[in-house]
Order: structure tokens, then sequence, then C-alpha cells
């Protein structure tokens, strides 16, 4: 079956469904491509006409900020964080944060790389900066029961922990496997305030 062929038989597309669409066929290729993606290899995974693409965004720029925005979206990451057992251990807790984190920073590098080459007051910028703030926001929340447990503030905590797993994907880190249990480790039994009574650990 040939490209026209599969084009033909696409369903037409209600406006917003079709942008949902093209954004959808764009994300994988600009993870792989970055910004050299062209509007041929989207039209392609889409199962579109080249042309198609133009009656929806005014330009390929138009539509690869909208990519980026969709990507850095941060409700379906606050869904799992919300999820997490707030009866577990401070430990615990980390641990499922940071696994949730790692597994969305990891998809998102490149992405997150295209976005901090564009100009600050871009829209896929902001996106990332606001949807990294509001993660941070809720894995504050999480340590908040036990912020007596440690030398540095929630929101200090949770930039820390978000720092290195943003850093472990990205292999800036000493080891080639880093995991979330790792770096937790890592974050924790460095801030952990040390009991003056041995007893008392």
């Amino acid at each position: 079956m040939n490209a026209e062929t599969r084009r033909r038989r696409v369903p037409a597309l209600a406006p917003d469904e079709r942008r949902a669409a093209l954004i959808a066929a764009t994300l994988p290729l600009l993870r792989t491509h970055g910004a050299a993606v062209t509007t041929r290899q989207i039209a392609e995974a889409a199962g579109v006409a080249e042309g198609t693409i133009f009656g929806v965004f005014p330009d390929k720029a138009s539509l690869l900020s909208a990519a980026l925005c969709t990507a850095f979206e941060p409700e379906p990451v606050l869904r799992a964080l919300s999820a997490i057992d707030p009866g577990a251990t401070l430990r615990e807790r980390l641990k499922d944060a940071a696994a949730i984190l790692t597994r969305r920073v990891e998809s998102s590098v490149p992405l997150m790389m295209l976005a901090r080459t564009m100009p600050l007051d871009s829209s896929p910028f902001a996106a990332l900066v606001d949807g990294r703030r509001r993660l941070t926001e809720a894995v504050a929340d999480l340590i908040e029961p036990d912020k007596h447990l440690l030398r540095r503030s929630p929101d200090a905590t949770s930039r820390l922990l978000f720092a290195l797993v943003v850093s472990a994907a990205r292999g800036d880190l000493p080891h080639e496997q880093f995991t979330p249990d790792e770096i937790v480790a890592v974050l924790l039994d460095g801030l952990l305030h040390v009991p003056s009574d041995p007893g008392e650990a």
C-alpha cells in the first residue's frame, strides 16, 4: 500500500483532533531528529499530505513549538506523584517520585535541550520552566510531613532531587546505571541529620 493510498484512508478529523494528531506524530521525530525534522517526515508519520500541516499550523516552527509545549505539560506526572502513598516512609516516597521523574526526564531530554536553544520568552521555554516549577512543588509537598528530618527545606530538597534526576538522565553523573534508588540515597544520606546519640538512629 503506497503513501497516497494511506492518506486517502485517513478519516477526516476536526481541527483540534487534526492538531493533536500532528503533534503526536511530531514528538517522536523531534526526539530523534531535533529541529532538523522535516514537514515531509511529519506528514508521512501522521499519514497525511504535507499540505495538511499548513492547514492547521501556519509554519513548521509553530508546529514544533506546539509539540514542545505539549511535551512539557506536567499534568500526567502530577497525577502520578499525587498517587504516591502518603503513609510510606520519606525514603520510599522519594524513591517513587524519583522513578516517576526519571521516566519523564528520559523521554524529554532531547526536547529539553531543544527548548533551551530557544529565546527565553518563547512558549516552549516558558512551558519547560513552568512544568519544572510545578513538579518540584509537588515533590516538595511529598517531603513536607518529614521536613524536620532534613537540614534543607522541602523546596530545596525537591530541587536537588530534580537536578540529580536530570543529571543522571543526561549521563552527567559518574555511573552508567544511576537508578532512582541510588539518586535518593545520595540525596537523603547527605541531608539527614546525624543523631548526636547513636541510640536515636
